[in-house]
């Protein structure tokens, strides 16, 4: 027999509810004809959930039971549903992937081969850019964030605004391996600040805070991620620092 549901959802003229769209996608997925109700009027959707005493759409039915909205199909078919307050890496992990990538095809692409330093200083380069621009994209943000942890910020406020020009400019020229003499003290000194300061914050001080290192809204936990971050500049700095003096 054909699985049946019911759907509820916004459908107006200058507005198509995404949840809704998400949820028909769902159900269909799941092998389930879906009776698509189109609540097409906002008096017609605020007199449907008053009918139902629901505070949201889209609503589900199956076999006369309401399931709920998006979240709650979701669980009803057994994906995980995360808080919005959850820990989580994935964010970094997406960062620092395709920065990998990244770099392995430029080295393929423009060396001929990915057995080369270069490659891992784009990596780190690239690295660098991508989580300065999670950082830009809110500045206050992400400096009040900060305030929770870098010793530097706490006695010098505008150093949490300063600081994700910095990673981008340092990160930015590491990545044409131009000025080397300018991107690695400000790598060398910024990692340097960062990495005492989270040591000090987790390791000695054993606070349990959110890192600021994908910026103000970020629910990555504050400690290995935050620290390796700080090590890769410190390292980036004192090795293009090097090359720069001495070879």
């Amino acid at each position: 027999m054909t699985k049946t549901a019911e759907l509820y959802r916004m459908v107006m003229e200058d507005h198509v509810c995404p949840y809704g769209l998400k949820s028909k996608h769902l159900l269909e997925k799941h092998g389930f004809k879906v009776d698509d109700n189109h609540l097409t009027t906002r008096e017609e959707t605020d007199a449907f959930k008053k009918e139902h005493d629901v505070e949201t759409t889209p609503q589900t039915f199956i076999d006369g039971k309401r399931i709920g909205g998006h979240e709650a199909l979701r669980k009803h078919f057994g994906q995980e549903v995360r808080a919005d307050d959850e820990t989580t890496y994935q964010p970094v992990i997406a960062i620092f992937a395709v920065a990998a990538l990244m770099a392995v095809t430029l080295g393929i692409g423009m060396l001929g081969t990915v057995l080369s330093m270069r490659v891992f200083e784009w990596f780190i380069a690239i690295s660098m850019c991508f989580l300065a621009v999670q950082k830009l994209q809110d500045i206050e943000s992400f400096s009040t964030m900060f305030l929770n942890y870098d010793l530097l910020a706490r006695r010098w406020v505008p150093y949490g605004r300063i600081y994700p020009f910095g990673e981008a400019i340092a990160g930015i020229l590491m990545v044409g391996g131009i000025l080397p003499l300018v991107s690695a003290p400000i790598a060398l000194f910024i990692g340097s600040v960062g990495a005492a300061s989270v040591y000090k914050a987790v390791y000695i001080d054993k606070r349990e805070l959110k890192c600021a290192c994908v910026g103000g809204s970020s629910n990555v936990p504050l400690g290995f991620v935050s620290l390796t971050e700080n090590v890769m500049m410190v390292v980036m700095g004192l090795w293009m620092g090097s090359k720069a003096l001495f070879l």
